[in-house]
């Protein structure tokens, strides 16, 4: 690369056209791509041509060039026969999105070849080109052939096949073979050996996204860094594997993933092996859905195969986060997270609907400059106008970045999602599993979901969703002690600066009751102390007024008798909005054998808790009056001393009787403050929800009935939707402004000029 210092413009030198170039961003990826097909893949220059033009017979392409073409030979470049790859890049910057991607397909499609490219370096994703048609969706595979293996049709075929759900079902399968490398070598139970796979995947999760240039965290990478490492290091220093765990844990300390004296429990040939079995894939750039998906199949087999652990089957997950309908901009909470289903779930479901936005404005934008008048423009017109769109269209794709502090996406993932697991393990699991997933983990903590941490404190959410521990009860012994007090300094600035005077608040909770039980935190813990109890209170007190959450229960708590005054406790808190009786047969997969419901609720707004108040006032004072003279007769006879003293068993009796009264005031006050605050529950009971009692798919009767809720709700006005209005306006110089309601902000740099 060289600086003219006429012009003082870099320079960068592209060997497919034998000089130099102005190194724009773009063209820094491309001769990087070409670089790595040289390097990585075996391909010579011969074989390949820079901005190659293909055959254009589309609207809004204007001159087709790829950007990078692949032949078979030296020879078929040479006789123009169709090319085996079609690259396109994009600058590093550029997060692409699929329908990005078209464009560039196209060129492949119209070029003949087998396989696309895409990169920005950073990412690369490649699709498989399908003859003859434009499909809807794209067919992604993992790689494109070494040049020894272009003309070996079988390896060719091999590669095509190697799907999204292929990789899914290989990236799960070397997971459990991982597992077991450690299991056999360093014989650690299934427990310990998870938890060193999730240090590992860390370990190169970190390496992958530090990494511009692409590379995978490979044995080779691994080995050659070892090697440099052991060059200078000396000889009280860590092995390289142990010092890279170091420096993964200084990287995720803000994360309390590990204990600070943790250190990888594993020989460094098992640390090498499973490195060799994972270097196929780059797990900072690999589809979500594919190591995500995989993810939780490894997670799902092991830990309910061996771990015991109990996990919420992803019909119902599903369901519950239909029903509630989570809105951008809202803050969502799951106290009990265990492996992060609900959270993972919740910020996918957002996302989808951030990523339906930018579609749509990217229709406009296409709709507005591709138009007739752009058919009947010059060459050199059209292309002017596609590279205003493809700016355009990187401004916008800026919003699903999660790098970009300002992004749609960033603020999703960094101030929405938020959750707590008292297990270590699976507070660790739900980071990696959102991590997987796309991310979102920053707000998960290991905590008792009890406890306020971080941005997890009364008041604060929108959206609960949670499955509390079954049956377990809060013993009176248990105690708020000085270890549950957060004590570092720095972190609690930065919460306070966060949070504001509601941070301070929040950790009184802790910090006012040291010493006291547990219990004493909650009005029902008088009235019982069942975990899942205590935690609908806790989700009630986690939520804004007028905040909704939905919950899986055993049935017990809504027909136990014994629970009535629970039951009362919450409705004088909010309104049930929908109970779902769920098969026991769907949890039978998970270990569990309670048979469950689904219940919903919204918190009252603050009109509403007015008014509970004032009817139960009001309810109470009429109560009272037709008891009133008896009342306060045998307040009196008990109030007698010395000579006049009542008898001891008629004391007994008159205060038997005092109770009967009170139960009667308050059956009366509870039936009154009801007939006066009545409102319609919808109430279901399901068949199958998608999951047999052996883990296999079945029918979900679920699906149609969150549709069936959407339209009853929304008809009821069961609560006000909290949608960000969010529009976009293309200032025709090259920039977009983004209005967040009247908010206007220039998105993302300068217009061209």
């Amino acid at each position: 690369m060289v600086t003219d210092n006429k012009s003082r413009s870099t320079k960068i030198y592209a060997p497919l056209k034998g000089k130099e170039l102005v190194a724009t961003p773009e063209e820094r990826v491309r001769q990087e791509y070409i670089t790595r097909l040289i390097d990585h893949y075996g391909y010579s220059r011969e074989q390949m041509g820079q901005e190659i033009q293909v055959n254009n017979s589309q609207r809004g392409q204007g001159q087709a060039r790829a950007d990078i073409v692949i032949w078979k030979t030296k020879e078929d470049k040479i006789e123009e026969n169709s090319p085996i790859i079609v690259v396109e890049c994009k600058a590093e910057y550029i997060t692409i999105q699929e329908e990005d991607y078209f464009q560039g397909y196209n060129y492949a499609s119209w070029a003949g070849a087998d396989f696309f490219v895409t990169t920005n370096l950073k990412e690369t994703r490649i699709f498989q080109v399908v003859k003859g048609k434009i499909p809807k969706r794209l067919i992604e595979i993992i790689d494109i052939p070494a040049a020894k293996e272009v003309n070996n049709e079988r390896k060719i075929k091999e590669l095509l096949s190697q799907t999204k759900a292929f990789t899914r079902d290989e990236f799960s399968k070397l997971l459990f073979k991982c597992h077991n490398i450690i299991r056999n070598n360093d014989k650690l139970s299934p427990e310990a050996a998870f938890d060193e796979i999730s240090k590992i995947l860390f370990i190169k999760i970190r390496y992958e996204r530090k990494n511009t240039q692409g590379q995978i965290f490979s044995e080779e990478q691994f080995k050659q860094d070892k090697a440099t490492y052991d060059g200078y290091r000396s000889a009280n220093s860590v092995p390289f594997y142990q010092q890279l765990f170091e420096s993964t844990k200084e990287d995720f300390k803000n994360d309390d993933l590990f204990d600070p004296n943790e250190t990888l429990r594993i020989r460094e040939n098992s640390f090498e092996a499973i490195v060799r079995e994972l270097q196929k894939y780059n797990l900072s750039t690999t589809s979500d859905d594919v190591k995500g998906i995989a993810f939780e199949q490894f997670l799902g087999r092991t830990f309910r195969g061996e771990l015991g652990q109990f996990f919420t089957p992803r019909t119902v997950v599903d369901f519950m986060v239909d029903v509630l309908d989570p809105q951008e901009g809202e803050v969502i909470c799951d106290p009990c997270c265990g492996s992060g289903g609900f959270l993972i779930k919740a910020f996918e479901y957002v996302r989808a609907k951030i990523e339906n936005d930018i579609h749509k404005a990217k229709e406009e934008i296409k709709g507005r400059y591709y138009t007739d008048a752009y058919d009947n423009a010059s060459p050199k017109k059209k292309q002017a106008i596609d590279e205003l769109v493809n700016d355009l269209f990187a401004r916008l794709n800026h919003e699903l970045s999660i790098d970009n502090e300002n992004s749609r996406l960033r603020k999703l993932s960094y101030d929405c999602i938020y959750g707590t697991d008292a297990n270590p393990r699976m507070a660790r699991t739900a980071k990696m599993n959102m991590i997987m997933h796309g991310d979102g983990h920053g707000g998960v903590h290991h905590n008792d979901g009890l406890l306020n941490v971080n941005g997890i404190f009364e008041g604060r959410f929108d959206v609960i969703l949670t499955n509390p521990p079954f049956g377990a009860r809060v013993e009176k012994s248990l105690k708020i002690t000085e270890a549950d007090k957060y004590t570092d300094q720095k972190r609690i600035a930065q919460y306070q600066a966060r949070y504001g005077a509601d941070y301070d608040k929040a950790l009184r909770q802790i910090n006012d009751n040291i010493g006291e039980s547990v219990l004493d935190l909650y009005e029902t813990g008088k009235l019982s102390s069942l975990t899942e109890v205590l935690f609908i209170e806790r989700c009630l007190n986690l939520l804004r007024p007028g905040g909704r959450m939905g919950v899986v229960l055993p049935e017990g708590v809504l027909n136990n008798p014994m629970l009535q005054k629970v039951r009362d406790f919450f409705e004088s808190k909010a309104k049930i909005i929908f109970i779902t009786s769920i098969p026991q047969d769907v949890f039978v997969a998970s270990g569990a054998t309670v048979k469950p419901s689904v219940v919903f609720l919204r918190k009252f707004t603050d009109e509403e808790t007015d008014r509970w108040y004032g009817l139960k006032s009001d309810a109470k004072d009429r109560a009272f009056q037709k008891y009133a003279v008896e009342w306060n007769n045998i307040q009196q006879n008990l109030a007698r001393r010395g000579k006049d003293a009542v008898p001891a068993d008629e004391k007994k009796e008159l205060r038997a009787r005092l109770t009967e009264i009170q139960q009667a005031i308050d059956t009366e006050v509870r039936l009154e403050v009801k007939k006066a605050f009545d409102y319609q529950i919808p109430i279901a009971e399901v068949e199958k929800a998608g999951i047999s009692s052996t883990g296999a798919p079945c029918e979900n009767d679920l699906e149609p009935l969150a549709i069936e809720f959407k339209e009853y709700r929304q008809k009821a006005q069961l609560w006000a939707d909290h949608y960000l209005k969010i529009r976009y306006e293309d200032k025709g110089d090259g920039s977009i402004m983004r209005w967040i309601g009247n908010e206007p902000t220039v998105l993302y740099g300068q217009p061209k000029a």
